[in-house]
């Protein structure tokens, strides 16, 4: 078995446990191969026993490994996608980080989560991405999210009117500092904390959620996940961002965006005595009373 090892930082608090991770896939035989830049960080801080394989771009883990271990938090998973891409590699997060909503793996379940990996005690959870297109191709052959695509206000001071479109039919005018069209994956990330709703992530919607918006009487909309969305940016602004997931790019006004449901789909493992339902009650304290 060949696992890839992906993360961006290395912390001495995590020593232990990446040299635990480490120790517990070698004792199984397992051949790693490490993030470059990553392994740059680790190598005089962790001990390796089997020669170091690294990598740095996607086509040189695809069709080689058979999993892909993210070591951090959810926005390292996220990072992930611009290596998997469309090879259904799936994505194992152990949380090194704060939430770890996505990166579902705590320190303390390593060892009991690679003995389910081994005996195979594990499902594919596939998620929807989007994909972003525009006419200038601003971000190229990674033009897909996992969460959302975001449009936001590039001064502090001002506020963007945004002309929305479903289908080629006018759905709305919004004042706002931005908005965001989220997958279900991304129903409880920024969509969420903009006042969106949360969406289970097999439910085949996209959602559409302004941010602060000027107007009280727009709330977010969930439109079924074949439509095609087509956002432009009038008025006064020149420039704005746009944001797929954690990279962003400065647009001019005069580009219009389209957004669809991407072709493939991403894998995450979702181990033995795990769901979504508990996930967003642990993390999210979601339905927290003292009299549960």
């Amino acid at each position: 078995m060949n696992i890839a090892i992906f993360g961006k930082s290395f912390s001495e608090e995590n020593k232990g446990c990446i040299q635990q991770l480490i120790d517990k896939l070698e004792s199984r035989d397992i051949s790693l191969l490490f993030y470059e830049p990553f392994y740059k960080e680790l190598k005089d801080n962790i001990s390796l026993k089997q020669e170091t394989q690294v990598f740095t771009r996607h086509d040189e883990i695809i069709g080689k490994v058979d999993f892909l271990f993210s070591i951090g938090g959810d926005g390292t998973l996220l990072n992930t996608i611009t290596l998997v891409r469309d090879s259904g590699i799936p994505i194992l997060g152990i949380n090194l980080g704060r939430m770890g909503f996505l990166s579902s793996i705590s320190k303390e379940k390593i060892d009991s989560a690679i003995e389910q990996l081994l005996n195979r005690r594990f499902k594919l959870d596939q998620r929807t991405l989007l994909r972003l297109e525009t006419p200038n191709n601003i971000f190229g052959d990674l033009n897909y999210a996992l969460n959302e695509m975001a449009v936001y206000k590039k001064y502090p001071f001002s506020m963007l009117r945004i002309q929305a479109y479903v289908n080629n039919e006018y759905l709305n005018s919004y004042w706002a500092d931005g908005l965001i069209v989220a997958t279900p994956t991304g129903s409880t990330a920024y969509s969420l904390s903009s006042g969106g709703p949360i969406v289970l992530p097999r439910s085949q919607n996209f959602l559409i959620t302004p941010i602060a918006t000027h107007n009280l009487t727009v709330r977010p909309i969930v439109i079924p996940d074949s439509s095609q969305i087509k956002i432009k940016v009038v008025g006064r602004t020149k420039e704005f961002f746009v944001g797929l997931d954690s990279r962003s790019e400065i647009v001019d006004s005069s580009v219009e965006l389209t957004v669809k449901k991407e072709e493939f789909r991403l894998n995450l493992m979702q181990l033995a005595g795990e769901s979504y339902f508990k996930t967003i009650r642990e993390k999210l304290m979601w339905g927290l009373d003292v009299r549960n």
